[in-house]
């Protein structure tokens, strides 16, 4: 009875961890390029990163605040910047990177509702 019961548990264990991996965002590893790295005001660094398989974007920001992992991201070439955008519920997360003579200038900007909330600006990571 005591080793049916470790089995049990065993596979319990082990049907939880795979759970919970499939269900975490993807992660940025291999399985996805680095389109774009910012560190922005306010202590908040933001990446913008792209799976290989897929194409989809994914969105990976660390702040004072907390850190933030979305997916689903868009992008759009306005011709003096990339602009990639993600939803989270009523939040829309922007990340504008420069082209040509605004090459290495970026912002994150946070909008609620379709009201900007938060705008700040950004330098490339080094």
């Amino acid at each position: 009875m005591k080793t049916l019961l470790k089995r049990f548990a065993l596979l319990l264990g082990l049907m939880s961890c795979v759970s919970a991996y499939l269900v975490l965002p993807a992660s940025a590893d291999s399985t996805a390029g680095l389109l774009l790295s910012l560190k922005c005001q306010g202590g908040y660094n933001v990446n913008v990163w792209r799976r290989y398989d897929s194409g989809e974007l994914l969105y990976r920001s660390t702040s004072p605040q907390g850190n933030l992992s979305l997916g689903k991201g868009t992008a759009d070439n306005t011709g003096s910047a990339q602009v990639y955008k993600f939803k989270n519920g009523n939040y829309e997360y922007q990340v504008l990177a420069g082209r040509g003579d605004h090459q290495g200038q970026g912002t994150l900007e946070v909008y609620k509702n379709g009201r900007s909330i938060m705008s700040q600006g950004c330098t490339p990571n080094a």
